[in-house]
């Protein structure tokens, strides 16, 4: 299926808040533990100025996922790192697409002075860790049971790719 990218904006609030309540409902992907409002785009956009954000679409325009890339930390000795945030709707993931972000993301952060892209993932997100081993990011730390969603603990893995 053919899909593309287009700039994310305050167009695509609703199915991007909706596909992110997916992932806080029934996943440990996103670590928040009750669904978000819809205004909680605002700190999306807010989160990214300056850096590349997109939503994924399908030939008849249906958004199928986000990206976006945000600053690590606001100090300036920090400003070569960015964070990594992307989620794909259950059906449209294995197809490709993680990988086209990534691909994108690349070349975007590059053109901003970014060499290094990090992911915080849930130890419990094995698809996540494999995902990025298989995409070039090599595991730099992790956070031992820093997070409870669930009634379950879980840490988070830091994961490094240089690009």
């Amino acid at each position: 299926m053919p899909y593309s990218f287009a700039p994310l904006n305050d167009e695509y609030r609703k199915p991007v808040i909706d596909i992110f309540n997916y992932y806080i409902e029934n996943s440990f992907a996103a670590f928040p533990e009750q669904k978000l409002s819809y205004n909680f785009f605002d700190l999306l956009l807010n989160a990214t100025a300056g850096y590349p954000a997109v939503v994924v679409k399908t030939e008849h325009g249906e958004v199928i996922g986000f990206a976006l890339l945000r600053p690590y930390h606001p100090i300036p000795v920090f400003k070569r790192v960015a964070e990594i945030t992307y989620f794909i709707k259950p059906e449209h993931t294995g197809k490709g697409i993680g990988r086209s972000i990534l691909d994108y993301f690349t070349v975007e952060a590059q053109k901003i002075g970014v060499d290094s892209i990090l992911a915080c993932i849930s130890s419990l997100n094995e698809n996540s860790i494999s995902f990025h081993h298989r995409n070039g990011f090599q595991h730099s730390g992790t956070l031992y049971n820093i997070g409870r969603k669930f009634d379950r603990d879980f840490s988070v893995h830091l994961m490094q790719k240089t690009i």
